[in-house]
């Protein structure tokens, strides 16, 4: 395979794989011959006439300068497409794409125009033009799939239309991209998760090892498709037919399962790819885990699986399993085969990945799938989440995850399927280590624990602390109707039981409401002997299952809870078995609503009746899971808002400002430029004046008018007040003098730069903020602000995007946010302010990720404003890599 450039590999709609990257020197030959291979249609239509100069076109492509770009599709190391822009003016770009004709129609234009304008947007422009005939349908086809309802112009030729094209893609365009995304990978995946045929290789005839036990387990399972042993020395393994190599397999094969020496999986890879198989499970360990030269050794692994188009799961993992009855793959070695079901599993820990499969046969979940990741080269989480999206066996997904390869496309692919289906993950690590020390208020909180529970909040992922309790609450999401409210009622004949139940809820966020006067008269008719009728309901132990019946139909129609606990004791004196029929004939009745049981002291199945309502233990267990149902189910209910359009913003001034202090040195940026750039997004500052010496800060202070606060300037310095650098209320101009003296001596500096402010009136203090991390991307947190931010630790985080309902959450989810509207007679904040400041400074975080670190501490808000007295900004060269909707349609960049 031909060396792999600095790029992306992306999935095309059919599941095969290109590499996309930047146009160089180096490409002359390879561009000359796609244009060569060219029909004179294909070129007439990307021409506008067949007769055209390839090497005046080529050499354009070549040119180098910033006032254009190219980029081109490659499959093994051939170029396959081709697509460039020119810019117009500042904002708009005109664009040009041209695709193998053996290669048309397999999505390839809208991959590249897809790449372009995220890389234009990273350069300021805002619309991609393109002038196309009107006899060209696949290429109107495309524009239109990625701007969907943008119009299109018609000038005076009738036979030539204009697109358009924003480089900000919207809520169409982006859920266009997702359905692309989820056909590419679905198609992809398929040979992997739904195979029509097996090829195990390295099966021992010994009868022992990896490879033999995956033999055993494919045969067991009844798998439906053909099954081929590779094993050069044996002609039959276990009654099955052995072959010598993949090569020799009569059949084209889907899926081969790799359990060779490290040292040969290269080979085997490279095997498997000239055979066309379609996917790969690596079972070899011994590859990146060990260091440097494995991990080399998976980088060629790799390569050499993209180039023939292998979806590779591992290295170094326990295997893939799907109990569909069309399909029954289990092609792991873990000891315990699950039961069929509806939880679709993902680790990255294959000992994890044993814990599970043991675990839910246990508990009584039923699997879909499962997915052994291992060092998951090449096919990750992401990947499966698209997947899953429209599996109709998964109704709920589970995940243990230890790292993310791509954390912003998690983001988008999980907020997607977190729509249709719960996902539930245990993600270790949650140790405080990461936090940084000498950062910004904003940087030092953002602890990458703090990342992941943000991604997870906004992607509406429920985070568990152990696989026990992502067990517990699967039993119920993957069966049970979702809560639709917090109400909880808590009926049963275990009083004590009840209580612990009543305790848990609060716990978990549920409400134990009071029952009506009409529904408590309702229990004193069927149950006259109870003390009292207030939730939770105690029917006492030796209630007869007529009567526990009637009380679960009773609170199930009566519209007043959400969900329903029943706990169940058995004793000598009562009728367990008819309880639980009463149970779960009275569930059956209604399918509506989410029953939970807790039964204690007597046998019982893991599940009752036609919903399978699930039966727990303990009562906390129990509630702790209907409360994460429940928090899926508010998160199901939240509208996601938007992206609001922000007036006054000049990203262009932006760019200049950023690219000015880079040039001068990354790092704390002096006031000048903090002011400028933060001027560009409208973002409410105070006035403020600068002044490096003692008669100049006297002078610029009466220009403010006293009473004025002084501050240090100097670039980095984080807690001032702490350090003496900060002055407040001087009202004339002795203090003022003294109080440079004092800062100068507090600096050690002669003659230091301090920042003068008018002071401003008393309200409430808060800090905005942004910390950018390489893996996460920016985060962008508010809180408590002042001398408080350290102290009481109140504060919100979210990523990006910010939408509308990100903004006015943030400040509402505060301990704090009495204060903002209204607290004990107070005057109400301008909190519509703080929402319109926490969107602009996201929108110059999403914009430049140059921006590392921005601090904005205090942000006074008043009840007719809000603005920002002390900043500080740390800026960074942003890597090389697309922004995060470019890498959302990448596999992973490489």
């Amino acid at each position: 395979m031909s060396e792999v450039r600095e790029g992306v590999d992306a999935l095309l709609m059919d599941g095969r794989i290109v590499h996309v990257r930047r146009i160089s020197d180096g490409d002359e030959e390879a561009l000359s011959a796609l244009y060569s291979r060219a029909s004179p249609r294909s070129r007439y239509l990307r021409f506008f006439s067949a007769g055209i100069s390839i090497e005046r076109e080529v050499q354009r492509l070549l040119l180098p300068g910033d006032d254009h770009l190219a980029l081109l599709a490659e499959h093994d190391g051939v170029a396959i497409g081709v697509a460039s822009y020119e810019i117009l003016n500042g904002t708009q770009a005109e664009i040009a794409v041209l695709v193998d004709d053996a290669w048309q129609g397999d999505g390839i234009g809208s991959l590249l125009i897809e790449h372009l304008a995220a890389v234009a947007r990273r350069a300021g422009i805002q619309e991609l033009l393109g002038d196309v005939l009107a006899a060209n349908v696949s290429m109107l086809r495309t524009s239109a799939s990625l701007a969907p309802g943008v119009a299109r112009d018609h000038g005076e030729d009738p036979d030539v239309v204009r697109v358009h094209i924003p480089t900000q893609p919207d809520e169409r365009a982006l859920a266009a991209a997702g359905l692309r995304d989820r056909t590419a990978e679905h198609n992809s995946l398929r040979p992997l998760l739904a195979p029509a045929s097996v090829a195990v290789i390295g099966v021992s005839r010994s009868q022992r090892g990896v490879g033999y036990e995956i033999l055993r387990a494919l045969l067991a399972g009844g798998f439906t498709g053909g099954i081929y042993p590779v094993n050069p020395h044996a002609k039959i393994i276990d009654g099955v037919d052995c072959y010598p190599s993949v090569g020799a397999i009569p059949e084209r094969l889907d899926l081969a399962i790799i359990a060779v020496p490290a040292s040969r999986v290269e080979q085997v890879t490279e095997e498997c790819g000239a055979a066309h198989v379609g996917a790969a499970v690596v079972l070899s360990a011994g590859l990146g885990e060990t260091g440097p030269s494995g991990a080399a050794t998976e980088s060629r692994l790799l390569a050499l699986a993209r180039g023939h188009d292998v979806r590779v799961v591992g290295p170094n993992c326990i295997g893939v399993i799907n109990t569909d009855p069309y399909v029954r793959l289990n092609a792991t070695f873990a000891p315990n085969s699950p039961t069929p079901g509806h939880l679709a599993v993902a680790t990255q820990s294959g000992a994890v990945g044993v814990a599970i499969l043991d675990s839910v046969e246990q508990s009584g979940v039923g699997i879909s799938t499962f997915v052994s990741l291992g060092n998951k080269i090449d096919v990750s989480t992401n990947d499966l989440l698209s997947y899953w999206y429209d599996d109709v066996s998964t109704q709920a997904v589970a995940l243990y995850v230890e790292s993310f390869g791509n954390p912003r496309r998690f983001t988008w692919l999980a907020r997607a399927l977190s729509t249709r289906k719960p996902i539930l993950a245990v993600k270790s690590g949650r140790s405080a280590g990461g936090r940084r020390a000498g950062s910004s208020h904003t940087a030092a909180a953002s602890a990458p624990d703090v990342a992941v529970d943000t991604l997870f909040r906004q992607a509406g992922v429920l985070r568990m602390d152990t696989l026990g309790e992502l067990l517990d609450a699967a039993r119920l999401l993957t069966e049970q109707p979702l809560p639709a409210g917090d109400r909880v009622a808590i009926v049963g004949n275990a009083g004590g039981l009840n209580i612990l139940a009543a305790d848990a809820a609060e716990a978990a966020g549920l409400q134990v409401v009071e029952f009506s006067a009409t529904l408590q008269e309702e229990f004193a008719d069927l149950a006259p002997h109870l003390a009292g009728l207030t939730n939770p309901v105690d029917l006492g132990a030796d209630a007869p299952p007529a009567t526990i019946g009637r009380a679960i139909r009773a609170l199930a129609s009566s519209g007043e809870a959400d969900a329903l606990v029943v706990t169940l004791v058995a004793t000598r004196t009562n009728d367990l078995p008819g309880s639980l029929a009463a149970l779960s004939e009275a569930a059956d009745d209604q399918p509506h609503l989410p029953i939970v049981a807790v039964v204690v002291g007597g046998d019982s199945p893991l599940t009752l009746g036609k919903g399978n309502l699930p039966v727990y233990r303990l009562p906390e267990d129990a509630v702790r899971s209907l409360g994460h149902a429940c928090r899926y189910a508010r998160w199901r209910r939240e509208p996601t808002g938007c992206r609001p359009a922000l007036a006054g913003i000049d990203r262009q001034a932006a760019q200049r400002i950023i690219a000015a202090a880079l040039a001068d040195g990354a790092g704390w940026q002096p006031v000048a430029v903090t002011h400028a750039l933060l001027a560009c997004y409208d973002i409410p500052l105070l006035e403020t004046r600068l002044a490096t010496s003692m008669e100049s800060a006297a002078e610029m202070a009466g220009v403010l008018g006293f009473p004025v606060v002084m501050k240090a300037t100097r670039p980095g310095l984080i807690h001032k007040s702490g350090l003496g650098a900060v002055r407040l209320g001087l009202s004339n101009e002795s203090a003022v003098r003294e109080a440079y003296q004092e800062i100068a001596r507090s600096l050690d500096e002669a003659e230091p730069q301090v920042a003068l402010q008018h002071m401003v009136q008393t309200g409430v203090e808060l800090v905005v903020g942004v910390a950018h991390d390489s893996l996460f991307g920016s985060l962008i947190m508010v809180g408590l602000g002042g001398v408080q931010t350290d102290l009481l630790g109140d504060r919100r985080f979210r990523s990006m995007p910010l939408t509308d309902r990100d903004a006015a959450a943030m400040w509402r989810e505060l301990r704090a946010a009495p204060l903002l509207t209204g607290y004990r007679g107070m005057a109400a904040m301008d909190t519509d302010m703080l929402e319109q400041l926490l969107l602009r400074v996201a929108r110059l975080a999403e914009d430049f990720p140059e921006v590392s670190e921005l601090d904005l501490n205090p942000v006074v808000a008043v009840p007719s404003a809000v603005t920002a007295l002390d900043v500080k900004l740390k800026l960074r060269p942003a890597a090389d890599e697309p922004d995060a909707y470019f890498r959302s349609l990448a596999i992973r960049a490489t």
